[in-house]
């Protein structure tokens, strides 16, 4: 009975997003609400979910402000 490439094989998982990964976007996510002309300091309040709600719909913002 021979070994077949069952035993072999090795488990690959598939890579988990990193948390540096996860700040990284949510910066620049945030410097791009900036640069559509919402405050710094309005931005700096809002969660993550309503930084991207807010990012879905660009001209939306651009016509409030």
């Amino acid at each position: 009975m021979g070994t077949g490439r069952k035993f072999n094989k090795t488990n690959i998982t598939r890579p988990r997003k990193g948390g540096a990964a996860k700040v990284n976007r949510q910066n620049t996510q945030r410097k791009r609400l900036i640069a559509l002309g919402v405050s710094e300091e309005e931005a700096a309040k809002l969660n993550p979910r309503e930084v991207r709600d807010m990012l879905k719909r660009p001209a939306k913002i651009s016509a409030e402000g």
